[in-house]
């Protein structure tokens, strides 16, 4: 394909650096919004008499036609054009002639490729943010059956005071919520148009940018050239932003595999979403989620890669950015393909709330809710604490639980205790009078999950 920029060189570049040049592998993902950010701008051409009404026309007409061509597959995209904008145009001349190469008054590929590029990450934006709705939705399903279901809750990996799954469940639809407020703001700073500012200083024609960013769809222009043309903060915003929702799916896929292990048998994943040994013939391995774990670390070397990329380029545009892409491309391909498979291995999950059940009565996780017990008799939580731990040092060492203990035994730590302490430091009331907003009682569940719902 001709060099669309032969004229001050020959345009006759080796083969190798063609190849190392192009980005149409990557970029061509952008040619509705390329072909779309075209057409606007031959309607803001005619609008300014900078081309005929005619002629943006037929510059619309054939951009549509192509379009459409693509879509179909009556067209296909060439592989060895430099990139998305120069294949475009070429079709364009090639079908309308000399008109075709009006269309690129008063722009460059330096605005064009900044256009492209956040219309095409708006619409990951939105896309990103309903799957991880979707997650959400999962996620407050498994909460309404299990508001009752009592697992230990843990700090560093012991266990430590008694939660319902419910709750848990819920703190993961809470950093989704975060991640998805993250994706929105961010998106709003992505919703600015360069269209116009061209190579870098603008243009000598008599421009309509709002026009043309209203057409498209965008709340506002860059009112700085060289800022417009050279600003991919917003790439590093969502990278960012995705680094963060990557990060959130691979604790929970850390979990998930620990559940699942026999070790810990809390949840049993649906086979659908395990695979097995080719050699153990008893394994059941939690693939998915250990690959969302594992993938995490693939979106956040898109984000370093872009970060250091850009901090040593100079105003305005450089071709360093032609890095951004398959950057930003990588980490929105991978999250969607995350979150695709973790809605359904979270809908078809099953909870072993038995087991569950087990190994919250096993690990003393009520020895707070014993110093609580004392504290409400009026004892200081300092004192309440150090007996509550002496006890669970003697059950310890005799085999058994605070449960099971005879209120003799409890006697001889403090005259205190009274049969109403076994109501205390049952798992279900320790449970559910943990009434403060946000924990884990069925009655704060229940408000968790009315607020989640209400916020998608």
């Amino acid at each position: 394909m001709a060099k669309m920029w032969a004229g001050r060189t020959s345009g006759e570049t080796s083969k190798i650096a063609d190849d190392f040049n192009s980005s149409i592998r990557f970029d061509c993902k952008m040619y509705e919004q390329d072909i779309k950010g075209s057409m606007a701008h031959a309607l803001m051409l005619s609008k300014q008499n900078i081309i005929t009404k005619e002629d943006a026309e037929v510059l619309v007409e054939a951009l549509g036609q192509i379009l459409d061509d693509l879509n179909s597959g009556a067209l296909e995209i060439d592989m060895e054009a430099e990139d998305i904008h120069m294949f475009v145009e070429q079709v364009l001349t090639n079908r309308i002639g000399d008109v075709g190469k009006k269309l690129h008054t008063a722009r460059s590929r330096n605005d064009q490729v900044a256009l492209d590029l956040r219309m095409y990450l708006k619409d990951e934006c939105d896309e990103i943010v309903e799957l991880t709705k979707t997650l959400i939705e999962a996620l407050c399903a498994q909460a309404q059956d299990n508001k009752a279901t009592i697992m230990p809750g843990y700090t560093h990996l012991q266990r430590a005071q008694p939660v319902t799954f419910a709750h848990h469940m819920m703190a993961y639809a809470m950093m989704l919520l975060r991640d998805i407020d993250r994706i929105k703001d961010c998106k709003k700073r992505m919703n600015v148009s360069p269209i116009g500012c061209c190579a870098l200083a603008g243009t000598t024609y008599d421009t309509d940018r709002y026009f043309e960013a209203k057409e498209l769809g965008f709340d506002s222009i860059a009112l700085n050239s060289l800022d417009g043309v050279s600003d991919r903060d917003f790439c590093v915003e969502m990278l960012s932003a995705i680094a963060v929702l990557m990060m959130h799916l691979s604790r929970f896929s850390e979990e998930l595999i620990l559940w699942s292990s026999w070790e810990f048998k809390f949840v049993q994943l649906s086979d659908s979403y395990t695979t097995g040994s080719s050699i153990m013939p008893q394994k059941k391995n939690p693939d998915m989620a250990e690959l969302v774990r594992g993938k995490t670390g693939r979106v956040y070397g898109d984000l370093m890669a872009t970060l250091t990329m850009l901090k040593g380029i100079p105003l305005a545009y450089n071709k360093d950015m032609q890095e951004d892409k398959e950057s930003i491309f990588d980490a929105c391909e991978t999250v969607k393909m995350c979150l695709k498979v973790f809605a359904p291995m979270i809908e078809t999950m099953t909870v072993l709330a038995d087991n569950m059940k087990k190994a919250a009565s096993e690990g003393f996780i009520n020895a707070t809710d014993l110093a609580d017990y004392l504290v409400k008799k009026g004892l200081p939580f300092r004192s309440a604490y150090k007996i509550s731990g002496s006890l669970v040092a003697y059950c310890i060492e005799n085999k058994t639980i605070l449960e099971d203990l005879p209120l003799e035994k409890y006697k001889e730590y403090s005259e205190l205790f009274d049969t109403d302490v076994y109501g205390d430091i049952d798992l279900n009331t320790c449970v559910n009078k943990r009434i403060s907003v946000g924990g884990t009682s069925v009655e704060s569940v229940e408000m968790q999950i009315k607020y989640v719902k209400e916020n998608i």
